[in-house]
């Protein structure tokens, strides 16, 4: 099998002018591969797209307990350091009794250009501004409730290693023995075939879990995810898109270097896909197109939806003069 494929195409004036190859995966609670686009065995790493398992540990460790479902959303995003997102971290801090330096993610900017210009005149980067300060908001709040509050980055760590316990589950094997890196972040990042992600998700979202005090914080998780997909990233983003578009049928994450992560709690399925080249354009194309496939939106809803989600080409006058996007998925 092909390593990769040709999954999206950037186009001006009508004519091809870049393509991207990469990997998309379609998988059941049972292991089973319903659809493989490219090796499904690819190793990578989802990075930020593993953030809904991380979350297990905020929440099974008792940490959750009084955070409504907003917080638990941000423990799963990337979001954009728009204003009201900056409140809740800062609120989060506050409540726990830390100062923002206990985060071990590095000062950054906004992502939106008027928070940004915002942020440089009302004094520079902040470790608040920085799109996992959520996440790590979740790490700090369930490294207290383990008893171990200082250190949560380490790998030994009770929170990471809480995580990594149901993510074992998940695919099969000891998680903590895949290969691992560090992410942007600081915290650990592993990696995984681009198929197990995808098993992962499914039974992440079938609730094939071991007892019902996971399954209870599996539906916390994936319950936040749903009712505030502006969280994860941020207001009017694909991913508030997507989970509109599917009536909350659909749940997903994106992570950087081209990854995104789908769960679909109704028919217990994963769909894992991945731009081998790490651009963040079209993938969001591609995951829409998969929507329109599994039958989870009809094909013109599912093509138009593909359109919406990615920016078009543009000119230095702001006038559109090509767009992305998803290939035909053979």
């Amino acid at each position: 099998m092909t390593s990769i494929q040709p999954l999206v195409e950037v186009r001006r004036g009508g004519v091809a002018e870049s393509t991207h190859h990469g990997v998309a995966v379609v998988a059941d609670a049972q292991g089973r591969l319903l659809h493989a686009w490219g090796d499904p065995d690819l190793l990578t790493f989802p990075r930020s797209s593993l953030k809904p398992f991380q979350a297990l540990s905020l929440v099974e460790s008792g940490a959750a307990d009084g955070l409504d479902p907003a917080h638990l959303a941000l423990a799963c995003a990337s979001h954009r350091a728009e204003p009201f997102q900056v409140t809740m971290v800062e609120n989060w801090l506050r409540r726990m009794g830390h100062p923002e330096a206990a985060l071990v993610c590095g000062p950054a900017f906004p992502a939106g250009e008027g928070d940004l210009v915002d942020a440089a005149r009302a004094g520079g980067k902040r470790r608040v501004f920085h799109n996992c300060s959520g996440k790590h908001c979740g790490f700090l709040s369930a490294a207290q409730a383990f008893g171990r509050p200082d250190g949560y980055e380490a790998p030994d760590h009770p929170a990471q290693r809480h995580w990594l316990d149901a993510l074992s589950g998940l695919i099969g094997r000891d998680a903590g023995a895949l290969p691992r890196g560090t992410d942007g972040c600081g915290l650990p990042a592993l990696a995984m075939t681009v198929s197990d992600a995808a098993r992962a998700a499914a039974r992440y979202a079938a609730l094939a879990v071991p007892d019902a005090r996971r399954e209870a914080a599996v539906q916390r998780v994936l319950g936040a995810m749903r009712e505030h997909p502006a969280h994860l990233s941020g207001r009017g983003r694909p991913t508030e898109q997507i989970v509109a578009a599917v009536e909350g049928r659909v749940v997903l994450k994106e992570g950087a270097e081209g990854f995104v992560l789908g769960f679909v709690p109704g028919k217990g399925l994963g769909i894992a896909v991945k731009i081998a080249d790490g651009a963040t354009r079209g993938k969001m194309a591609v995951f829409a197109a998969i929507l329109g496939r599994l039958g989870l939106l009809p094909g013109d809803r599912a093509a138009e939806l593909a359109r919406v989600v990615e920016a078009p080409v543009l000119d230095s006058n702001n006038r559109v003069v090509g767009e992305v996007a998803a290939l035909p998925l053979p």
